[in-house]
């Protein structure tokens, strides 16, 4: 399922995709190798989870500057500029990463190349994409992030144990510039003047900054999914086997959803938003049932808080860039400060909640910061409207 205008449209697609997975490239890899990081730079788990969490405190610091600095140079040197920096970023661990701190410096360099990626990407789509298949292709490139823990997964038995760790990071780094390679040099339709067309139209900072609260809520909630969902599911009585396939089965899931609801977005006049909030008062429920369920009823919650709860981004950021028509990169780089945020801070707390508590505790406190995102992301619509112009008040 992709746009159907030609090959420009699959291109602009294809690109978006390449560059968001390039820039979260340096976060998923460090994951996804961490058994051989630690063994030979000698720290534990609380500092692995740390450096990736300053990845993304580091993209959610500058994702409002970034968003601003691509409505400047546009999405195609936007987009270069994000894959070249994750790839310097790579290399930067590959080379230079002899110690935990040295792993943190090119981590948060990589975070910034994550704050650019975003916002570049989705006005290389805003620009290029038809309005009928605007919404198809936020849920398409919104559902190819998980690419990058896909790239990282396959890097641990193909490279890092035949031949290392730092030669996955230099394939993840040759990747990154193969990506800013492929990014065309064409002069954009002034992309200066684009950014200052139509403005009085675009949404004002106070909904965005409560948008952005709201999508950092539901980050937080979401995001430990990936990461604790298998030791969770072991804690009820499940098999490791079993818990795997739940992940992957649960990840399908939210893939699925993002570019299901993506293609329905765009036959919708209005109420995005809101559906927004729906599938996080679904997801509060999926979280509540991992709570409280073993056996089925787990099963169920998972795939539930995976496709509803962790569902909607694509949608999210369909609705910001439609009503901020004149400067979608500056919008959604506002915010991704909160998605970043979210990233970074949702899997530290869970995991603060297991330690201190229990699981069951720490899937209620995600089931909280779910609801508490719908209240925001609603909050802020209602702000959005009320200060917008009829014909764009349909978030």
């Amino acid at each position: 399922m992709v746009p159907e205008s030609g090959g420009a449209s699959y291109r602009a697609v294809s690109l978006a995709i390449a560059v968001a997975t390039a820039g979260a490239l340096p976060a998923f890899l460090t994951g996804g190798l961490a058994v051989q990081i630690q063994e030979e730079l000698h720290f534990g788990a609380a500092a692995l989870g740390l450096a990736v969490a300053l990845f993304f405190l580091s993209s959610a610091a500058t994702s409002a500057l970034m968003g601003r600095l691509v409505e400047r140079i546009g999405a195609s040197r936007g987009m270069r500029l994000a894959a070249a920096v994750s790839a310097l970023s790579l290399l930067g661990v590959a080379l230079l990463a002899r110690s935990w701190p040295a792993l943190v410096v090119c981590l948060v360099l990589g975070g910034l190349a994550n704050a650019v990626s975003h916002p570049a990407a989705n006005l290389s789509l805003a620009r290029e994409i038809p309005p009928g298949r605007l919404g198809l292709s936020f849920g398409i490139k919104q559902a190819a992030l998980p690419a990058a823990t896909l790239l990282a997964g396959l890097a641990v038995p193909l490279v890092a144990v035949t031949f290392g760790w730092r030669w996955a990071f230099v394939g993840g780094a040759t990747l990154a510039l193969l990506v800013a390679l492929l990014v065309p040099r064409r002069k954009e339709r002034g992309a200066e003047r684009v950014a200052e067309e139509d403005r009085r139209g675009d949404a004002p900072i106070l909904p965005l900054a409560v948008l952005a609260l709201g999508i950092g809520l539901g980050s937080t909630a979401a995001t430990p999914l990936g990461a604790f969902i298998v030791n969770s599911a072991v804690e009820e009585g499940m098999r490791v086997e079993a818990a795997g396939l739940l992940l992957a089965t649960g990840s399908a899931c939210s893939i699925a959803v993002r570019v299901v609801f993506g293609y329905l977005a765009d036959m919708m006049s209005g109420g995005r938003l809101r559906l927004v909030a729906g599938m996080l008062a679904a997801g509060v429920a999926g979280f509540l049932m991992l709570a409280v369920g073993s056996g089925a009823l787990f099963v169920a919650g998972a795939l539930v808080a995976f496709g509803a709860g962790w569902g909607w981004p694509g949608l999210f950021n369909f609705a910001v860039v439609k009503t901020s028509p004149g400067a979608p990169a500056a919008a959604t780089g506002i915010t991704q400060t909160g998605a970043s945020s979210g990233a970074a801070f949702g899997p530290l707390l869970f995991g603060a909640v297991v330690e201190a508590a229990s699981y069951e505790a720490a899937w209620i406190v995600s089931a909280a910061a779910a609801l508490a995102a719908l209240a925001a992301i609603l909050t802020g619509r209602a702000l959005l409207l009320g200060g917008l112009p009829p014909s764009l008040r349909r978030g």
